[in-house]
């Protein structure tokens, strides 16, 4: 994200095979964030039933803000971090500078999105996920995504806002003499620390644990409802059981809650030491070495070539949607009907809930247990009993 008081001269007195694996590995992960990104947007692109998941519209823009944070942010970086000198000038590093805090922050408001999405989809009833979610509330959001960074990026950055009271030790440390070199420095005063870290990282990161806690909650009590539903007994031969769609769901949900906390757990991982040393180092005189402010830079943007590889791993939907692409439509890979053969079922509604009545057959072939279990219907589910 912000490159907040990075004096990129870390790399001085860096030798040939130094330099040599900072570059590869540098290479790697610059490579790594374009081609696992793009490969994320043409998957949703590509395959109609990802399309038709609302959350794959907040993770089709996250990548493309990933993607742009590798193909405008992280060479530039790397440049400057090999060679020891910054040399495109001043106004080139404000906007280089500028494009880091937006589109870092407009990754992070991404994934506090698509944590309320899930939340809404997961955790309250269907007419409400419906109500809440709408195409014009999901275009908002997506809007709000791209435009709350701007006011704490290009506005004060261009302005100078964030050097005001530091304007003297920001010059002198764009300049070394002994090396002759020139750095892109950009330091911040407090306000503009304490500011940006509470808009960017703070925030949006209190609504997610928010979020995520309300549905592990819902999931930890959809596990129980699975539970209940495995101790009810294996269908008879030749038949489905009536709730395999219901357990399914409840599976889906469950499944797909654990993927998105991971996923924001790697983006904490990845940006909360950076952060925390952003809000602190203006209250201790500037003193965090350069080395340490650097390598945190770094961890949040391996962030940006993250996502794509915990979705390959974690979401089935988009391992399959990979593999199309990837073994060039290979038929193999191909997504099997999801409903299969039809399975009768019937639903009634109590109190604002849907419930499926569910029919089990006792071993002893006697007589039928009829039996309510409260389901979750989730809207982004691809199975229905309707």
């Amino acid at each position: 994200m912000e490159e907040l008081d990075v004096n990129v001269s870390s790399s001085e007195g860096f030798g040939v095979a130094e330099k040599i694996a900072l570059l590869t590995f540098i290479s790697a992960v610059i490579l790594m964030a374009i081609l696992g990104n793009l490969l994320v947007m043409v998957a949703v692109c590509r395959d109609r039933q990802l399309r038709k998941i609302k959350t794959n519209y907040f993770i089709v823009s996250l990548a493309f803000a990933d993607l742009l944070v590798s193909v405008l942010v992280m060479p530039f970086g790397a440049i400057e971090l090999v060679q020891d000198n910054w040399i495109y000038g001043e106004m080139f590093c404000l906007v280089r500078t500028s494009l880091d805090v937006l589109l870092t922050t407009a990754s992070i408001l991404h994934l506090c999105c698509i944590s309320l999405d899930r939340y809404y989809a997961i955790c309250c009833q269907p007419l409400v996920y419906r109500n809440k979610m709408t195409p014009l509330r999901i275009a908002l959001m997506l809007g709000g995504c791209w435009t709350i960074p701007t006011f704490i990026s290009f506005l004060p950055i261009m302005q100078g806002w964030n050097s005001i009271g530091i304007l003297d030790l920001i010059q002198q440390r764009q300049f070394n003499k002994a090396s002759n070199s020139t750095y892109c420095v950009f330091m911040v005063n407090k306000p503009y620390a304490i500011t940006c870290s509470v808009v960017a990282f703070y925030i949006p990161f209190l609504l997610m644990v928010l979020a995520y806690y309300r549905i592990y909650i819902t999931a930890r009590e959809h596990a129980r409802q699975i539970r209940i539903l495995q101790r009810a007994g294996a269908p008879t031969e030749g038949r489905h059981h009536p709730d395999q769609h219901s357990t399914h769901r409840m599976k889906t949900e469950t499944k797909a809650a654990k993927t998105l906390c991971i996923i924001m757990g790697c983006f904490c991982l990845c940006w909360a030491p950076f952060f925390i040393t952003n809000v602190v180092d203006p209250f201790i005189n500037y003193t965090v070495p350069e080395q340490l402010w650097t390598a945190f830079l770094w961890l949040g943007y391996i962030n940006s070539g993250l996502n794509p590889f915990l979705y390959a791993f974690l979401n089935k939907s988009f391992r399959r949607a990979f593999l199309i692409i990837l073994c060039c439509g290979d038929e193999r890979y191909r997504r099997p009907s999801i409903l299969g053969q039809t399975v009768p079922c019937s639903t009634t509604t109590i109190n604002g809930s849907t419930h499926m009545l569910r029919y089990t057959v006792l071993h002893n072939g006697h007589h039928q247990e009829h039996e309510k279990l409260p389901i979750h219907n989730d809207p982004e589910s691809q199975e229905s009993c309707f």
